[in-house]
């Protein structure tokens, strides 16, 4: 099990994250690693993407987590309102179960 540090972080973000999200233009940016807790940035394409919660959730935080089980959980760093990613969120989640 690898230790949890930022520079640990950094490469697991590179060899395995980036990838998927440059093929959108998008990348993650770390802002903090504190408690356990890794706040984090979706940049580029993925900055105003409506879908980037459910990229943080499904390709970041998955895996982030198989790599670092101690890991409590990555936040998205936003300039925008929790309850207006919620609904987001809930409006992308319609559209995939639509088969949209």
């Amino acid at each position: 099990m690898k230790r949890v540090t930022v520079e640990n972080i950094e490469k697991v973000l590179d060899e395995k994250v980036r990838p998927n999200l440059a093929l959108h233009s998008g990348d993650v940016k770390v802002e903090k690693l504190e408690d356990r807790k890794l706040y984090v940035r979706m940049v580029g394409a993925c900055a105003g993407c409506p879908s980037a919660q459910v990229d943080i959730e499904e390709i970041v935080s998955s895996e982030l987590t198989q790599v670092f089980p101690d890991l409590k959980e990555v936040i998205m760093v936003t300039g925008v309102s929790d309850s207006l990613i919620d609904e987001a969120r809930e409006l992308i989640r319609q559209r995939h179960q639509a088969g949209l």
